[in-house]
């Protein structure tokens, strides 16, 4: 077996393009649907959310850097279903701002209690936590879903993953579940449910991929019996 090979990491321009081009779309996305440039909640959340992200880079950037190159693109031999789902996870995930926003920013469709936004942003920070251990202790955490021969893939099985066998999709879904009611709308988890939806599905199609193509990973099944939540499946 030879030496593993690592993906390249992202190019400076594409790596500028992204930290320009994210925080501008986020801006759009929220703002525009809610009219208003002053919509307070809007800012609160960008601003929660750009903390917590900002500490999970650095986390990762001194603990497992080679996650960086990893996910900075879908790597030769993704399956071609998993292109599929993640661009219904991406553009149902992309909707959930839009949505709450006209719900919360400009409609007022719906006004849920305060303890019930601080819940969702309790979810939306134990989800960018979660995903954020889950990346630390694994280096093949990509985007896509494939058996990384060309890195010597081998199952991880500590931190998260001595509880569940994808937890950084469990965490996905609290993030999904926290990020419109942190903005105090309860429509803007209509996107964000078939978001989880597509993601259990998901979760299951690569779990079989795992058992059929990663060694030990039927043995690591055996042993960690939960997918997603402990206790429950």
């Amino acid at each position: 077996m030879g030496s593993p090979v690592e993906p390249p990491p992202m190019s400076r321009r594409a790596a500028l393009a992204y930290a320009i081009g994210c925080p501008l779309l986020l801006v759009a996305l929220l703002f525009l649907p809610a009219g208003a440039i002053t919509w307070r909640p809007g800012w609160i959340f960008l601003a929660v959310l750009a903390l917590a992200l900002s500490v999970a880079a650095m986390v990762i950037a001194r603990v497992n850097p080679v996650i960086f190159s990893a996910r900075s693109r879908f790597q030769l031999g993704t399956k071609r279903w998993d292109r599929i789902l993640v661009a219904v996870i991406l553009t149902a995930m992309a909707a959930i701002l839009p949505v709450s926003a006209l719900d919360a920013g400009r409609f007022r469709w719906s006004s849920p209690p305060l303890w019930l936004v601080l819940a969702g942003y309790i979810a939306m920070l134990a989800g960018v936590a979660g995903t954020t251990w889950a990346q630390a202790v694994n280096p093949f955490f990509e985007p896509g879903v494939r058996i990384q021969s060309e890195r010597d893939q081998r199952v991880i099985d500590s931190g998260p993953y001595r509880l569940v066998r994808h937890p950084g999709y469990s965490c996905a879904v609290l993030l999904l579940a926290g990020m419109p009611l942190s903005l105090g709308s309860l429509w803007g988890l209509v996107p964000a449910a078939l978001a989880a939806a597509v993601m259990v599905l998901r979760t299951s199609w690569e779990d079989q991929l795992l058992r059929a193509e990663l060694p030990g990973y039927r043995d690591y099944a055996g042993k960690v019996r939960w997918r997603l939540i402990p206790g429950l499946w």
